[in-house]
């Protein structure tokens, strides 16, 4: 199901307060956090692995991931210099967009993967920023090193706004949203074939 405008803005994953609710994070108690650093750790390690089919699994059916891009202008408002919902993105899936370039990735014919990248994801700053309901907001600070065939590297370096729903299956979240926002205004690597 691919969420409207509408849907995205008032999903809660563009809220501009950077710090809205973080200062209650102790309250909401260290287990939490610890089950969620855990969780995204569990799909970082997913990714490093390759293990594309079962990443899916970690995200709803109405699922939306994006990675809008970034403007370079004046003024220190860091919110003004990311693109909002139908500005411009790098790309912007629903659930049926990630799998397709699942299946994509894993066919063996997708040429930018083929030998596959070797990646390594740090993850830090995991800040829960608000709970609503069975859904949590979390913002993550990350580094993604990329090194394909004998000499290429990258680097990605951000962060992500994720939008966690608690789940009884196999994981004890589900992501319902990720918003990603590179530091980098202009994108080195010649493309994104990995998933953030």
């Amino acid at each position: 199901m691919k969420l409207t405008k509408s849907d995205r803005e008032n999903s809660g994953m563009y809220e501009k307060s950077a710090t809205s609710n973080a200062s209650r994070g102790a309250a909401w108690g260290a287990e939490l956090q610890f089950l969620v650093e855990q969780f995204l750790y569990s799909e970082a390690e997913l990714l490093d692995s390759h293990e594309y089919t079962e990443w899916l699994k970690l995200f709803t059916e109405d699922a939306y991931y994006w990675m809008p891009v970034r403007k370079t202008l004046r003024g220190r408002d860091i919110d003004d210099q990311v693109a909002g919902p139908g500005e411009g993105a790098f790309f912007e899936d629903d659930i049926s967009m990630l799998r397709g370039r699942v299946r994509r990735i894993t066919s063996g014919l997708q040429w930018s993967e083929e030998p596959p990248s070797r990646t390594r994801r740090v993850l830090g700053n995991v800040r829960i920023v608000n709970i609503s309901g069975d859904s949590i907001k979390v913002r993550t600070n990350f580094i993604i090193y990329r090194s394909r065939l004998e000499r290429k590297e990258d680097w990605y370096v951000g962060e992500r706004y994720d939008l966690l729903r608690q789940s009884k299956g196999k994981y004890p979240f589900k992501i319902s949203g990720r918003k990603i926002v590179l530091d980098q205004a202009t994108l080195l690597a010649p493309n994104i074939s990995i998933f953030l």
